[in-house]
């Protein structure tokens, strides 16, 4: 058994893939528009060149995202994304480039359980925790 998430972003799934590659080194695996759908009845004009169906790759974990209705409102409540960092400076660098543009929700620092831990949205409003385990 296999559990994937799969985000919805809501008409803004490219932009975010672009910034997964770009921040935390994300491999894109595959990409559908919804203008490749065999079926264009459903399409909306302006939702043809949004993404039907992604999947992307950080680490040894695939995503798999899409723009969903493309309303322009994702709405990512009641979890969140975790990275494991091989260590603190390694943390530092990934939760300073997700958290860039977005939120700190606590700051990376160590912690009780962690020698480093935060927690930030991203500027397309996920929820990410960054760990980097006590040695």
């Amino acid at each position: 058994m296999k559990v994937q998430p799969y985000v919805f972003f809501d008409g803004k799934c490219e932009e975010a893939l672009e910034f997964y590659k770009r921040a935390i080194g994300a491999k894109v695996n595959a990409l559908m528009r919804f203008s490749e759908a065999p079926d264009q009845s459903q399409v909306k004009p302006e939702s043809k060149s949004k993404v039907m169906h992604s999947a992307f790759q950080i680490g040894e974990t695939e995503i798999l995202a899409s723009d969903g209705y493309c309303l322009g409102a994702p709405a990512f409540q009641g979890f969140a994304l975790t990275i494991h960092a091989a260590n603190s400076a390694e943390a530092m660098r990934l939760f300073t480039a997700i958290a860039e543009g977005g939120k700190i929700q606590m700051p990376l620092d160590k912690t009780f359980f962690a020698a480093s831990f935060g927690m930030a949205v991203d500027k397309f409003g996920v929820n990410w925790m960054v760990i980097a385990e006590k040695a």
